[in-house]
């Protein structure tokens, strides 16, 4: 399904309702802006995506793993820069 974002915003509960059938775009001066989905269809994107994130990783961790070693080491003995200026 494609909407107009003028028609999502004004029958929002009709496009929440849509997206649990499938994926409802969203258009903007006539072209693809947004997606809307339901949870089940994202989780189920989240998992079908996450051996691809774990495969690279690994390849970046391989690659650099010296690297990464050692800003670990560094973050363990000192802890991470600036942290007591965080507000979170």
């Amino acid at each position: 399904m494609s909407v107009s974002a003028t028609d999502a915003k004004n029958r929002f509960g009709q496009v929440l309702e849509e997206a649990r059938k499938g994926p409802v775009f969203i258009e903007k001066a006539g072209r693809r802006h947004s997606v809307v989905l339901s949870v089940e269809h994202y989780e189920q994107l989240l998992r079908a995506a996450e051996p691809a994130l774990d495969a690279s990783a690994k390849r970046f961790y391989e690659q650099h793993k010296d690297w990464v070693d050692l800003c670990n080491e560094l973050v363990e003995a000192h802890g991470v820069f600036g942290e007591e200026y965080r507000r979170w």
